[in-house]
């Protein structure tokens, strides 16, 4: 495939840019606010725990470029209902961990160290994009900790060469188009209620989206093109479900399933939408990661039924 085919489909991906009108996103009233967390010996970040205390626990793994909270707020009000949802800024990302160096399996090992300091000792893990290969490194690197794995708009390994060259570019063109709709959000006859709400959504998104630094974004860019989970994925004996995003410009559809293939068992919901499904396409996306938990629980629950006793009825 061609650099200018590549760069279209990822550009299409953002496929809420060709729209002249704001973009829809989902309201951000009720997000709640992110508190400090200090981990010991590896520095502080922020996070938002919510849910019932005696829930299974559910690690939400943001992506690349953004915040925990800009990644997962769509699906934070019904995934809190029946799971205690812990949602942070990985390293180098919003207010996350700032440290000389960056990789993914520091952020692995940071999941970790948050369960440690919130007092969990087994959770799922749902990570989306760059989060679900953090994910992947973490269910491998402490498999007695991280019970299933739902994985979303990622793969196994990120192909280097245009993809990787031209993801600033895209990501560069979002921000800006946030930007731009954030100053404008004019759409005609909408009564100005609606409209300056939606204007603070918007507002609000951009200011996650900023809070991490372009240098920051490319360092990370460079470990996901880095990463290759093949020689190790099938190993992992966990409850596993995989989101496909079957429109996704970033991470092709098909390498998503192929992640989905390599991992024993694993269930596969597909959502019609691009990379940015978790918000632009919030309505698709949060059913399909409520089924992928409720599955990947199921199967946990499973795991953990007694085996009946021989000479038993």
């Amino acid at each position: 495939m061609g650099a200018e085919q590549v760069l279209k489909d990822a550009l299409r991906d953002v496929g809420w840019q060709a729209t002249r009108k704001l973009a829809t996103i989902p309201s951000t009233a009720g997000v709640p606010d992110p508190e400090p967390l200090s981990l010991p010996g590896r520095g502080e970040t922020v996070v938002v725990d919510i849910g019932p205390r005696h829930a299974p626990a559910v690690l939400l793994l943001h992506s690349v470029a953004t915040t925990g909270l800009l990644t997962w707020y769509p699906v934070l009000e019904r995934l809190s209902v029946n799971y205690r949802v812990v949602v942070f800024d990985q390293r180098w990302h919003g207010q996350g961990i700032r440290s000389h160096e960056f990789s993914l399996t520091d952020c692995a090992d940071d999941a970790v160290a948050v369960a440690d300091a919130l007092g969990i000792d087994r959770f799922l893990v749902a990570g989306y994009s760059m989060g679900g290969m953090i994910g992947q490194i973490a269910a491998h690197r402490a498999p007695d900790r991280v019970s299933g794995l739902v994985l979303c708009a990622t793969a196994s390994n990120f192909r280097r060469g245009v993809r990787q060259r031209i993801a600033l570019d895209v990501f560069g063109r979002t921000l800006h188009l946030l930007r731009d709709q954030a100053q404008i959000g004019l759409v005609p006859g909408e009564p100005r209620r609606e409209r300056l709400a939606r204007l603070e959504d918007h507002r609000w998104a951009l200011e996650e989206f900023r809070s991490t630094s372009p240098w920051a974004i490319a360092v990370a860019l460079d470990e996901i093109g880095r990463f290759d989970s093949t020689p190790w994925l099938h190993t992992l004996d966990v409850p596993a479900a995989v989101v496909v995003t079957t429109r996704d410009g970033f991470i092709a559809s098909s390498h998503q399933r192929t992640l989905a293939r390599r991992i024993a068992g694993a269930a596969t919901y597909e959502v019609p939408a691009g990379h940015t499904a978790c918000v632009f396409a919030a309505g698709q996306f949060v059913p399909a990661v409520m089924a992928a938990c409720t599955s990947v629980h199921a199967a946990i629950a499973d795991q953990q039924e007694p085996e009946p006793q021989a000479g038993t009825a």
